[in-house]
């Protein structure tokens, strides 16, 4: 096991649907990335680059979070199971074990969500829930591939439908995945991920516009050798 638990205590957190005297830091922007030229490539190598971003194994991330709307600001603690190529079960609690919920979703698509309405307000957008634990879907057997940018900064955009994926690695000294989603021209969601010295997804936050909407995920411990039963991916109802 990889361990970076840190002591935390969540006596002092938010209050689920409650005021909260910690608000969320201050960030700098994401840049846009569909406003970027870029060229056609090929979906082969698109799906080479993806697989490279799943963990080889059962890995277990271990979080806290916070999260913030124009009607809600509360926050706290969670796991996300990722079962490889494209199982994840996402449990999530607030303080005092308030608010709890989870949900399994495979691939693009949620299998089950308690409470559904929770969750969806949680995580708007699937691909943007993969990408805030440093995961790529997959783009489209149909759909249209582009690539781009140059070192530290190298791009790659999706096209299905009216549904615009860009993502960014950007390699450094801080080493980022950074994802972009439209749909018919709208921005739905931006999302940065910052990974450890391990290249594990160390913290990440997601930025609704359109609701005014930030998600934040602050990984604390992650388990590489971790396994799941089979009652891990069943509705807890």
């Amino acid at each position: 096991m990889l361990d970076r638990l840190r002591a935390l205590s969540y006596i002092g957190a938010c209050a689920l649907l409650a005021g909260c005297p910690a608000a969320l830091t201050p960030v700098v922007p994401v840049a846009p990335l569909v406003d970027v030229p870029l060229a056609p490539a090929d979906l082969q190598e698109a799906l080479a680059w993806t697989q490279r971003t799943v963990p080889r194994h059962g890995t277990a991330f271990r979080f806290r979070f916070l999260f913030q709307d124009k009607k809600r600001h509360w926050g706290g603690r969670g796991t996300a199971r990722v079962a490889p190529p494209d199982s994840l079960r996402f449990d999530y609690m607030g303080p005092l074990g308030l608010g709890a919920g989870a949900a399994v979703v495979v691939g693009d698509s949620t299998v089950w969500a308690d409470p559904a309405e929770n969750f969806k307000s949680l995580v708007p957008g699937i691909p943007m829930l993969w990408a805030a634990l440093g995961i790529v879907r997959p783009p489209a057997s149909d759909g249209r591939v582009e690539s781009g940018g140059a070192p530290p900064r190298t791009i790659w955009r999706f096209m299905h439908a009216t549904d615009t994926l860009s993502y960014a690695i950007v390699e450094g000294t801080t080493r980022l995945l950074e994802a972009e989603w439209r749909r018919a021209g709208r921005v739905l969601a931006r999302s940065r991920t910052e990974f450890d010295s391990l290249a594990f997804p160390a913290k990440a936050r997601v930025e609704f516009p359109e609701v005014n909407g930030r998600f934040e995920l602050t990984v604390v411990a992650v388990d590489t050798t971790a396994t799941f039963a089979p009652a891990l991916w069943r509705s807890r109802r």
